[in-house]
């Protein structure tokens, strides 16, 4: 691995770390043309000269300044013979970036060009002036490459719904310990979630697809097709299917036969359809959504991948939204998994991280105001026996109408149990009557808050550590007439995502619809265009089965 590419994975974990209160950068004396080994230098005016001349850099002016008055304006990639072996390394890593991800934008405008110039030294053929050029070009290409590949696009991921913290990278700070460091790390130490890495692959997995193959669109099937069936059209099914992953082996037969089977069960698990493994239109609605947008939705991902923090803490909750599933990471390693309901798109999800601190055990519910007065109050008018039939009480007067709860029972809406990781949008995990709910392909049906499939065996997990806490104790404390709160005794990491493609456990890529309209949104910034909804990309195909 070039020398640059593993001082910069060791060095930008030193600089996420959002810091409001600027230091002050003073020009460092101490280096000049006596005591440094490079003999190159310039002075401030010709650097905002350079700045005033190159206005796609000005967003960069504080950076540029900090950086060089840390060095008393001394060159950083050119020495007296040239090009430093830090500089052409560099180079090679923004190409391979520019290659994998498809994105020319990294290249600031004419750096190839200027680049190609200073390459090497030529007598009189390079400039002064030349050369200063070139030594500024690379340092401010420096900050637009770390800028758009570690940090992420500079927009508002609050607009957008998220409101996990994104990292930071001291831009200045950051270049002056990497021409300083002569560490040699692991790729283990870029602080990328390790979800980005993955993504990242697919995506240049996808490109090269892309490339190779025709993607043209499937007729609808007339029928379901399905084991010990033979047909042109399964034949054509079992192409795609191959050329995505799900079938291992090229198959040019026309059977339906049980490796073909399990490529369907394969395929129809990573895109969130029922599997059970037959031929139908949600199959081939998937498999005719253009690969143009499937990258464009890997790309939007890939972004956000971009906001993750790394892994700290080998112990966390992960709830990815769009895939209506909780994982659960214990000393790095994802156990075990439930299904979840999430909230509908009116009432959607919020996007955060919290610490999972308390386990409140046969609850009561609260009813927001907003239920009180629109709904039970009208009904307590008509019916005055509402509140005993539901399990409700009055608990307190409040300005303008009674608060009113819901005592612990199996009837009770939060269930048996809950879990709270305190925070401003009022979102806990918790049980629910409505076991029913958890057989649905698509549930987002809550107004926000979590409701989890196996709230018994979470309540274990969390306190398996505590003796007291044996399984029938667990299950007498959820059915108490009373709630009953727990202390964790380590609060435990939670994040609430939105992914609508990743790579699971399995190392298998996932897509899963965009239900509250993130993508969309994100692509309009990613993009700066209005993105065709995935959900539309079927409208053009016949219903009939022409093989």
């Amino acid at each position: 691995m070039k020398k640059v590419f593993l001082i910069i994975a060791s060095c930008i974990g030193c600089f996420l770390a959002c810091n409001n209160k600027k230091p002050l950068i003073e020009l460092d004396v101490t280096i000049n043309s006596k005591t440094a080994f490079n003999s190159l230098f310039f002075d401030s005016t010709q650097l905002d000269n350079y700045l005033t001349e190159h206005k796609e850099l000005t967003k960069f002016k504080t950076q540029y300044f900090d950086f060089y008055k840390q060095r008393n304006y001394q060159f950083a990639w050119i020495d007296n013979k040239g090009l430093d072996e830090q500089a052409k390394n560099f180079i090679n890593l923004i190409g391979n970036a520019v290659s994998n991800l498809q994105d020319s934008s990294i290249y600031l405008p004419n750096f190839l060009t200027t680049y190609n110039s200073i390459a090497t030294f030529d007598g009189d053929k390079v400039s002064t002036q030349q050369i200063l050029n070139g030594e500024l070009l690379l340092t401010g290409q420096f900050f637009n490459y770390i800028a758009k590949v570690y940090k992420g696009m500079d927009i508002n991921a609050e607009e957008l719904g998220w409101f996990i913290p994104r990292k930071k990278v001291n831009l200045s700070k950051l270049l002056d310990t990497i021409t300083k460091s002569k560490q040699y790390l692991p790729d283990s130490y870029i602080p990328f979630n390790s979800q980005y890495y993955k993504l990242q692959q697919q995506l240049i997995t996808y490109y090269q697809l892309q490339k190779k193959y025709n993607w043209d669109t499937i007729a609808f099937p007339s029928k379901i097709y399905k084991k010990g069936d033979s047909s042109n059209y399964i034949k054509q099914v079992k192409q795609y299917l191959f050329r995505l992953g799900d079938l291992t082996e090229t198959d040019t037969s026309k059977k339906f036969n049980t490796a073909t089977e399990k490529a369907i069960k394969s395929f129809q698990k990573r895109f969130g359809i029922p599997a059970d493994g037959t031929i139908n239109k949600k199959v081939i609605k998937e498999i005719n959504v253009p690969i143009k947008l499937r990258i464009e939705q890997l790309l939007v991902n890939l972004e956000r991948a971009r906001w993750l923090p790394a892994e700290k803490d080998s112990n966390y909750i992960l709830v990815n939204i769009p895939e209506y599933k909780m994982h659960i990471f214990d000393s790095a390693v994802n156990k075990w998994d439930m299904n979840v309901i999430v909230g509908k798109a009116a009432t959607s999800t919020v996007i955060f991280t919290g610490n999972l601190k308390y386990v409140v055990f046969s609850p009561y519910w609260k009813l927001p105001s907003n239920i009180i007065k629109k709904e039970v109050m009208p009904r307590l008018k008509r019916d005055k026996g509402y509140l005993a039939r539901n399990g409700m009480e009055i608990y307190a007067k409040g300005d303008s109408f009674p608060l009113i709860r819901q005592k612990p029972g199996p009837k009770n809406s939060l269930g048996l149990v809950k879990f709270l990781f305190p925070n401003s949008y009022e979102i806990y995990f918790h049980d629910t009557p409505e076991r029913s709910l958890f057989t649905a392909n698509d549930r987002n049906f809550s107004h926000g808050c979590i409701r989890v499939g196996e709230p018994k065996k979470l309540a274990q997990y969390l306190l398996r550590k505590d003796t007291t806490y044996k399984p029938n104790i667990i299950d007498s404390l959820m059915h108490l007439k009373k709630e009953k709160w727990v202390n964790l005794p380590k609060p435990i990491p939670v994040y609430l995502v939105y992914f609508t493609t990743w790579v699971d456990k399995n190392g298998k890529l996932n897509f899963r619809k965009d239900i509250y309209k993130h993508d969309e949104k994100m692509a309009n910034k990613l993009f700066d265009r209005e993105p065709l909804p995935l959900k539309d990309t079927s409208i053009k195909l016949t219903k009939k089965d022409s093989l």
